[in-house]
């Protein structure tokens, strides 16, 4: 499945040298999931009070160009189910159609509690093999 988040860059996103600051890359990602989640149609809050919670468990990231204030940035991403309880995010930040930043994010579906659970059945569905 592949999803695209328009992110505009502000004054405050940026450092001293007026660059993006590094870790911001990592909070626009966090939006496009966000906005992936409620688009499928999952209810964080609601799974939150059954006992369940995605947890971001690995990031693997490549910086290789830098934004600036008022750049307008577009986060793609693909995303899978990957075994019971894995949900991968292959996720690009562009500027004016360039890579600039690249991730591969691993979460995981968890009780509140911290044991490792089933993800939803709208994401082991979606990726083609019922029978998770």
């Amino acid at each position: 499945m592949s999803h695209s988040f328009p992110v505009r860059i502000f004054y405050e996103d940026t450092d001293m040298a007026g660059v993006v600051y590094y870790a911001n890359y990592l909070r626009y990602i966090e939006r496009a999931r966000s906005d992936i989640v409620e688009q499928i149609g999952l209810d964080q809050r609601a799974m939150r009070d059954e006992g369940l919670v995605f947890v971001v468990t690995r990031v693997e990231a490549d910086y290789l160009g830098a934004a600036r204030f008022g750049d307008r940035l577009e986060v793609q991403t693909t995303h899978q189910a990957e075994g019971p309880v894995r949900w991968v995010f292959d996720q690009d930040v562009l500027r004016d159609g360039k890579v600039i930043f690249r991730a591969k994010v691993t979460a995981v579906c968890m009780t509140t509690g911290g044991k490792p659970t089933r993800l939803p059945a709208k994401l082991r569905l979606s990726d083609g093999d019922p029978a998770r």
